[in-house]
């Protein structure tokens, strides 16, 4: 039995936030930030899924939701983020986008340090946020990727896959601070394979870059994938047992033992309080 002394300095668990990134379409980013977040969910992990391609968001549609708000009522200021959370029949929460609304995807920087400040009057309790970046290196992905926890850079066997993974990996390190990132092979055809193009980039980044790049697994290339976003489910819901939906249970397993950080990284107030370690701290942007 803890003393009540204990319990007064006990702490909660941090929000683990993750930007799921790749640095070009076609790698599967979004299909991955889906299937990473069904899986901790049915973990047990408390999990938001942030549609963060702004101008062209697809989750809502991944999973066949129809919300009547997203993030444009949002910066429009007619509703909060509460307001516009719906939730996914797979048990996670998502904030939607707003596709095709070009604004969106023009912000300026003002604009995304609004948004991005703007999470913390989030009153959902969570554990997870996962942010499902646009592809390339627009300022909405470098700023999402540096104010996360977490930078996971999904690449595939495509030689256009690997440069900009590379490209993206070298201006977040170079021009954001990010100095750590882990690496998700997707659709590999073989078992290993994701290992060695994780092998093949971190061979680059070590000789020209100042970062750690840490091999987070593989998804295996599986038909039942394909059958199951046609019919807008997870691989998870419609075949359970398939190769895919095991890695990823592998992969939510192993990112739940991730370590995470005393301080969040970043130079933005990135969900301000909810992803402190102790709740009275106070953070500070860095300029």
């Amino acid at each position: 039995m803890h003393s009540p002394e204990i319990r007064r300095i006990a702490r909660p668990r941090p929000v683990q936030v993750i930007a799921v990134t790749g640095g070009k379409g076609g790698v599967g980013k979004t299909s991955v930030s889906v299937h990473l977040a069904a899986a901790m969910s049915a973990a047990g992990r408390r999990v938001v899924l942030f549609d963060g391609d702004l101008g062209l968001a697809n989750v809502d549609v991944f999973l066949g939701l129809s919300p009547k708000h997203t993030m444009a009522h949002v910066l429009a200021g007619e509703r909060s983020l509460d307001e516009v959370v719906v939730e996914a029949r797979q048990g996670f929460k998502v904030i939607p986008g707003a596709s095709g609304i070009a604004t969106l995807a023009s912000l300026g920087a003002v604009e995304h340090l609004a948004l991005v400040q703007g999470f913390s009057a989030l009153a959902t309790q969570l554990d997870a946020l996962i942010v499902d970046t646009a592809a390339g290196i627009s300022h909405g992905v470098l700023q999402f990727s540096q104010a996360a926890r977490e930078v996971l850079v999904v690449v595939c066997d495509e030689p256009a896959s690997m440069t900009d993974a590379y490209a993206l990996v070298k201006v977040l390190s170079r021009s954001h601070g990010v100095r750590r990132f882990r690496v998700l092979a997707n659709m590999v055809r073989h078992p290993g394979a994701g290992e060695v193009l994780y092998r093949n980039l971190e061979r680059v980044t070590a000789r020209f870059l100042d970062v750690v790049l840490e091999f987070a697994g593989e998804i295996p290339e599986d038909p039942c994938m394909k059958r199951a976003i046609r019919e807008q489910r997870t691989v998870l819901d419609s075949f359970p047992s398939s190769p895919a939906s095991r890695a990823f249970k592998k992969l939510a397993g192993a990112v739940d033992k991730w370590p995470v950080p005393d301080a969040p990284r970043g130079n933005v107030e990135f969900f301000v309080e909810r992803l402190v370690t102790r709740r009275e701290a106070t953070l500070r942007v860095v300029r």
